[in-house]
């Protein structure tokens, strides 16, 4: 049981970090004119790469009608 409790201990930065970029992503997602929670949940199991798409991507153009 307590080999249990060391490995969530040592775990923890990474989830805590990996949580913080996915927050990161929703904000920068919002500036650029996109949805922030649909970037939040794909930021969860995409983190870094999810960053990267919303950096390439351009902003989305307005509807003409």
């Amino acid at each position: 049981m307590e080999h249990l409790a060391l490995f969530a201990s040592e775990r923890a930065p990474y989830f805590v970090g990996w949580g913080t970029l996915a927050l990161i992503n929703a904000g920068l997602a919002q500036g650029k004119g996109r949805g922030g929670l649909l970037w939040f949940l794909l930021s969860l199991p995409l983190g870094p790469f999810a960053t990267l798409a919303l950096v390439l991507l351009p902003k989305p153009r307005a509807r003409l009608f």
